[in-house]
Order: C-alpha cells, then sequence, then structure tokens
C-alpha cells in the first residue's frame, strides 16, 4: 500500500465488486476532492489487472471522439488504440477507468455494451455527476452499479490515526451494553473527534494534518475546495441559476447560526420568492455540496412520503467546510479555545446530520406549527419512528420526553440524545457522546429497547 494513502470504506467495496462474477460497471459519485480518483487507482494497484487505462474527460479532451463509430466495445477499443497505441486491451485482466464523466456524460451510454461484450471491467467517476445524473441514468438503467463516496467519516479518521478495527468495536460494544466510556477514553475520543470536527474529511486536508501534526495549511486548503466548489457552480450550471444557486450556497453558514434554522428564501434576497429559487436549493444537493433535511408533516411512519418540499433546513456535507466559511473570531476561538460561541448548536447538528447521511440516512426533522415541540432529526426501525436529539449543552430533553410519553404518536416509543455526555439511559432516552454518531445504523441492526 502507498505509504500516504488513506484508508477508505470504498476499498472494500471495490474488492468485493471485482469478486462478483456477474459484475456491472461500476459509477463511482460524490463530491470533488473526496478521493474517487485516488481510490480506483488504488484499487487497480492491489486487485491484479495486468492493465489499468485511465482516461479523464476533462484533461484529455480528444478522447470525447472514441464514441464516433458507436458505442459498442469494439468501436471504442480500437478508437482509444488509434488515439494511444500503447493502451493495451487485455481479456479478463483490464480495468478501463473514465474520470471526469461529468464532463461527457455520452460515454455511460457504452456501459450497456460493455457488460454485454463481458471482457473488460470499467469503472466511471467524476465530480458533480449529481447534476447531470438523471441522463446518465436513462443512459445505462440496467447496466451499472452506483457507489456514492463522501468525505472521510471520524472511522475513516481514526484509521488514519492508525486505530484499527478492534477499537471500533470496543466503541460499538459500549454502545450496545450501555456501558459508559471510562474518563480516559471520553478525552482521548472527544480530542480526536473535535480534531475531525474542525478538519472535516477532505482527503487532503486530513493528510496534511497527518504529515504536520498541527492545523496549519488546514485552513487554506479548504478555503480553495471551497473556491473550486464555486467554480463547479459556475461551470456546470447553466443561466441565471449560476447567482442564485451561489446565493444559497453562501447563505448557509449564517442561516445555521440563527436559532431558527429552517432556510428561509427571503433572508438570501429581498422580496426574493420561492418559486423563483426552486432547483436551485436541490441542485445544491444533487451535487454533494449540500445536505437538505425536510421538515415532517407529521410524527409516523412512512417518512419519505410525509414531507413538507417547502420546509427545510441546509447544511453543509463537510463539517470541516463549514467550519472555514465562519468568521475568523469563531475560527480562532474553536482551535485555541475549543469553543464555538453562537455556532456551537448549528455545528453539532451539521456534525449529526453529516454522519448520517455517510450512515446512508436520509434527512428530516419536525417542528410544531405553534413552536412548542421541535426534534432535529429521525431514523427508523422496523416499527418504530427514532427522535434524535442533538444537545450543545447539558440542558433538559422537554421535546424528547413530550414525544415519548404522549399517546398519540403511537410509533414512537423511545429517543436517542447526541450530546457531549457520557453513555446513559433514562425514560426510554439513550444518551450516546458526539463521537458514537458513526456507529448508529451498526447499533440498530441488533438493537432490543429496554421498556420502562
Amino acid at each position: 500500500m502507498e505509504t500516504n494513502y488513506l484508508r477508505r470504506k470504498i476499498d472494500d467495496f471495490l474488492l468485493n465488486w471485482k469478486k462478483d462474477e456477474d459484475r456491472k460497471p461500476l459509477i463511482v459519485k460524490g463530491c470533488r476532492q473526496v478521493g474517487k480518483t485516488e481510490s480506483i487507482r488504488h484499487f487497480a494497484k492491489i486487485a491484479g489487472y495486468e492493465s489499468f487505462i485511465e482516461i479523464n474527460f476533462v484533461e484529455e479532451e480528444k478522447y470525447k471522439q472514441i464514441i464516433t463509430d458507436g458505442y459498442n466495445a469494439n468501436s471504442i477499443i480500437k478508437n482509444i488504440s488509434l488515439l494511444d497505441p500503447s493502451k493495451k486491451f487485455i481479456d479478463g485482466k483490464t480495468l478501463i477507468f473514465f474520470d471526469e464523466v461529468t464532463a461527457f456524460p455520452e460515454i455511460v451510454t457504452s456501459l450497456k455494451f460493455f457488460k454485454e461484450d463481458g471482457r473488460f471491467d470499467v469503472i466511471c467517476s467524476g465530480s458533480m455527476l449529481g447534476v447531470n445524473y438523471q441522463k446518465i441514468e436513462s443512459n445505462s438503467v440496467g447496466y451499472k452499479v452506483d457507489y456514492e463516496m463522501f468525505s472521510l467519516d471520524f472511522e475513516e479518521f481514526l484509521w488514519a490515526k492508525r486505530y484499527n478495527e478492534i477499537t471500533i468495536e470496543d466503541m460499538l460494544s459500549h454502545m450496545k451494553n450501555l456501558l459508559p466510556f471510562s474518563n480516559l477514553e471520553m478525552s482521548i475520543y472527544n480530542k480526536l473527534f473535535l480534531e475531525y470536527v474542525t478538519l472535516g474529511g477532505m482527503p487532503e486536508v486530513i493528510r496534511n494534518y497527518i504529515k504536520k501534526g498541527t492545523f496549519e495549511g488546514s485552513l487554506s486548503i479548504q478555503k480553495q475546495l471551497i473556491a473550486d466548489y464555486k467554480e463547479d457552480i459556475r461551470k456546470y450550471a447553466e443561466g441565471i441559476d449560476q447567482t442564485r444557486i451561489l446565493n444559497v450556497f453562501n447563505s448557509v453558514p449564517s442561516q445555521l447560526a440563527k436559532e431558527n434554522k429552517k432556510f428561509q428564501i427571503s433572508v438570501i434576497e429581498k422580496n426574493a420568492r420561492f418559486r423563483d429559487y426552486r432547483g436551485c436549493v436541490e441542485w445544491l444537493n444533487d451535487s454533494g455540496i449540500i445536505n437538505i433535511c425536510y421538515c415532517l408533516n407529521n410524527l409516523e411512519l412512512p417518512l419519505s412520503g410525509n414531507i413538507d418540499i417547502n420546509k427545510f433546513k441546509l447544511y453543509f456535507s463537510d463539517t470541516g467546510l463549514f467550519i472555514s466559511l465562519l468568521d475568523e473570531e469563531s475560527q480562532d476561538d474553536l482551535r485555541a479555545n475549543k469553543n464555538l460561541g453562537v455556532y456551537k448548536g448549528a455545528l453539532y447538528e451539521n456534525i449529526v446530520s453529516e454522519a448520517l447521511i455517510k450512515e446512508g440516512y436520509k434527512l428530516y426533522y419536525y417542528k410544531k406549527s405553534d413552536g412548542t415541540l421541535e426534534l432535529d432529526f429521525f431514523i427508523r426501525s422496523a416499527n418504530n419512528l427514532i427522535p434524535i436529539e442533538v444537545k450543545a449543552t447539558d440542558g433538559n430533553s422537554k421535546s424528547l420526553k413530550t414525544l415519548i410519553s404522549l399517546k398519540k404518536y403511537n410509533d414512537i416509543d423511545y429517543g436517542f440524545k447526541l450530546s457531549l455526555n457520557n453513555i446513559g439511559y433514562k425514560d426510554n432516552i439513550y444518551t450516546f457522546p458526539y463521537f458514537c454518531t458513526f456507529l448508529l445504523k451498526r447499533f440498530m441492526k441488533t438493537f432490543n429497547p429496554n421498556k420502562d
């Protein structure tokens, strides 16, 4: 393994994909700079391919000509060989990697023909894929597998810091057995988690931190990533939407800092109407830059058909990038004093939203119209709706207790509270430290709730 390669969860997925004898071409989606290309190159090295053919449609536009004679595998291979005769196609031992396919989505039409041909493995990748994905989906339905890649989660950060599965399993065991962590464990895990939150999960930022052992240089890398995201918006968004999409993007940090975190279009632009910005928020969500958390109409299952599409909160997909957009005083306060002042509640909510998305959950919240009841997030088990309360301080859990106690909420029997506190259980409320959030889905697999 390369000495500076960061182990990622996609590594195991790719190896298992290759073991499948009936594997389909793979599309790896994800934001810019989350490590897609690096991970695919790493896989090509360790998976035993005799030939690895990488084509980047941004850096090598000449390869857009390879579909001149159609989309069948033989024509494309022939035209690649014409453009570069050094590329070798060995039956059963070749991985073809089409990178930056956002710049040339037409190539995805060929996946059907590569699958039917069966001689070569094919992986496509690109940033901002979500914004072109309807076109890509229609061109390859039934002939591809999708994998969505994110920046590093806390588990991958622990791997980067040389912790292994034993540590992870021990943390999960504490949760399953409701066994509080020792003072030493709490101290170390909270310190690691604060490092992770401040840095975010972008591989370049993490690698720089591991190398230097300080936050030096991390902010400048994050600022450049934000600039790159804005450039992507200008590049891939069409027409007047560019300005409106950038307006939404720039407004997220300040709106998150408010007590009422519901995203309001009127704050962005005076007299702006919701319909003027329709599609802009979804565009940012599809791009992977932000995550949408929709408001539930009613506290009952199912979740997905029970939302108000006009009421939502917006969170950054990477908390480190969110922090890099805050005012300098807040950033200095966080790095020097481990404090975030006015942004504290927003920070913790963003942390939890990011972890839930990376575990495969969708985001939902609830706020009663009269403001008397509000819960930050919800997940579900087979039979239950589970409210999740995010606590920046040690205050009481009034809304959570209300939901659990009222008989009219038939689908809610218990809840989770995420805070800076140790593991605990009282009144059908399970308390876990923030650093355990990445384990919630694994915890739920064997969860057998107590009944008070």
